[in-house]
C-alpha cells in the first residue's frame, strides 16, 4: 500500500513538469540600447526634452531616450553637457550626464524609432 501511494504522489508531481514546455515561452529580450564610442564622438547630437529626459542621436542617425534619476533643472537651457560613458566608452543605461559639473545618472536608456516629438507652438 505505501508503495502505491508513493508512486501516485510521484506521478502527480510529474504532471506539471510535463506541461511546462507546452506553456508559452517568455518573449525574447529586447536588444541592448547603447551608443558605441560615445566618449570618442559616437554621439552626433542631443536634445533636452525636459529636466528629466534627454535624447541622443548617434552617428548612424539612431535615436535614444535617457530618463534621469533626478531632475536636472538647468538641462533644458544649457548649450553643453558632459557625457559619462565609463569604463568602456559605451553610453547605455549605466551612463550619466554632467550639467554644470553635477552628475545625473540614467534611470533608463532605450532605443527610439525616431527623433523626439516637436514641441507645440504657443499661441499668443
Amino acid at each position: 500500500m505505501p508503495r502505491k501511494l508513493i508512486a501516485a504522489a510521484l506521478a502527480a508531481s510529474a504532471v506539471p513538469a510535463l506541461c511546462a514546455p507546452a506553456m508559452a515561452a517568455p518573449p525574447p529580450a529586447a536588444p541592448r540600447a547603447e551608443i558605441a564610442f560615445a566618449d570618442q564622438g559616437g554621439v552626433d547630437d542631443w536634445e533636452a526634452v525636459s529636466d528629466r529626459e534627454i535624447w541622443f542621436e548617434d552617428l548612424h542617425r539612431h535615436w535614444f531616450r535617457a530618463t534621469l534619476m533626478t531632475p536636472a533643472l538647468d538641462l533644458p537651457f544649457v548649450e553643453h553637457i558632459g557625457i559619462d560613458a565609463r569604463p568602456a566608452g559605451t553610453l547605455d543605461k549605466f551612463g550619466a550626464i554632467y550639467v554644470h559639473g553635477r552628475r545625473y545618472d540614467f534611470a533608463s536608456f532605450e532605443a527610439m524609432p525616431g527623433p523626439p516629438p516637436k514641441k507645440a507652438k504657443r499661441r499668443r
